[in-house]
């Protein structure tokens, strides 16, 4: 449609090539920009970057009726969005708990009884990190709990925190609630003042 252009556009091509960036064509092709003086041309300057070889990204559409009062037309693109597994629930073990210090115990014990004089080639070496590993993996699903994850999950949250909340739901007193309310300024204020 577009019977010549000029060397600017020769160069653009060359920049593009050069980060492995290729031209894709519009369903329709029709200028982008329409000129508000009769003695200019109406052009084709506007840029959509799309993933190269795509044939999901490749057709986009020019939209002249919609420019309103702009020189500019929009340009669109159709992204099909793929269904997406999102996790609702982890394991975990919780701070400074019983279970974390038993876990550790474990792994550092199954460690400490690795054999590695014995480990000569790259065969045995990756059997002794394949057995260590799987023993971890069970150690780990021994003492952590599934909790779910919700949009309140708190990462600052931990075991004293869910102590002073569950006095408080139990009594309802005004004292209790107190307490919890300071439990959580100060539990807040140390996780962030790690972070920050």
């Amino acid at each position: 449609m577009f019977n010549h252009h000029s060397s600017i556009s020769d160069d653009l091509f060359v920049i593009a090539d050069s980060f492995n960036l290729s031209l894709s064509y519009p369903t329709n092709q029709v200028p982008t920009r329409y000129s508000d003086n009769a003695n200019n041309t109406n052009l084709v300057i506007d840029l959509m970057f799309l993933y190269c070889d795509s044939s999901e990204l490749n057709m986009y559409s020019i939209y002249p009726e919609w420019c309103l009062m702009s020189d500019h037309t929009p340009l669109t693109i159709t992204i099909s969005i793929v269904k997406e597994y999102i996790a609702t629930w982890k394991r975990s073990i919780t701070k400074n708990s019983e279970e974390k210090d038993k876990f550790i115990k474990e792994v550092i014990i199954v460690f400490s009884k690795l054999d590695i004089p014995k480990i000569l080639d790259i065969s045995k070496l990756e059997k002794v990190v394949s057995d260590f590993a799987n023993i971890v993996d069970h150690t780990w699903m021994k003492y952590s709990k599934l909790t779910n994850i919700m949009k309140h999950s708190k990462s600052w949250w931990n075991e004293e925190y869910n102590k002073d909340l569950v006095t408080y739901k139990a009594s309802k007193s005004m004292e209790s609630w107190k307490t919890f309310q300071k439990t959580v300024k100060s539990i807040k204020r140390a996780f962030f003042d790690i972070k920050i």
